[in-house]
């Protein structure tokens, strides 16, 4: 398994190349004739999603864990490849996941990464390393392990309030209202959901 991210992180610096190349020309040349570096571009993030996908989908499957893919991002051309790229990995997550016979789930993820894990509040990005974060509580943390916390919060949120009787969900929603607006949820309202539930079922 150690050889999957390095060999992910040299397409990675393989592909920022490549762009740097496309935007150099773009200032010397304009953009008519930049289609094919374009299009050079979309090929190496095809393999790249390929990649990334096989890993994924066989992580999971030795965690014997489902997949939980997340929601739209947009921009400009070098978010675009970004967002082939995700696309791509997404597809090609179910696609395999459905062959191994691993369910699906989508999550929204906005806010995920802008929201704090423990819920103080939105987080800071560290100007220098964009991977760390200051919360309002002045914790340090990793911004994508707060992310990825958050989004299987909103999974598990989802999945134990709705097989409930709708008056057992609105009096839980009642006790902790953040649960309410999935957009919002975070780690620390699944964790106060989980509560007032042992609390419930202990009445």
């Amino acid at each position: 398994m150690q050889s999957v991210p390095l060999c992910g992180q040299m397409d990675k610096d393989r592909m920022y190349r490549v762009l740097g190349r496309i935007s150099r020309f773009q200032r010397e040349h304009g953009s008519v004739q930049v289609k094919s570096r374009w299009a050079y571009a979309k090929r190496l993030n095809t393999e790249l999603g390929r990649k990334v996908a096989g890993a994924v989908t066989g992580y999971a499957e030795e965690n014997h864990a489902d997949l939980e893919t997340k929601g739209k991002i947009s921009g400009r051309k070098k978010q675009k490849l970004h967002l082939w790229r995700k696309r791509d990995i997404q597809k090609r997550c179910e696609h395999q996941a459905h062959r191994r016979g691993m369910r699906i789930s989508r999550i929204c993820a906005w806010n995920t990464s802008r929201l704090a894990c423990d819920g103080s509040g939105t987080v800071v990005r560290d100007p220098d390393n964009h991977s760390l974060c200051t919360f309002q509580n002045g914790k340090r943390y990793n911004c994508d392990l707060s992310a990825s916390y958050n989004i299987g919060a909103r999974y598990f949120i989802r999945e134990l309030l709705k097989p409930l009787p709708a008056t057992e969900r609105s009096l839980l929603e009642a006790k902790v209202p953040s649960v309410k607006r999935r957009i919002s949820c975070v780690y620390a309202d699944l964790r106060e959901l989980f509560s007032e539930m042992e609390l419930l079922r202990a009445a």
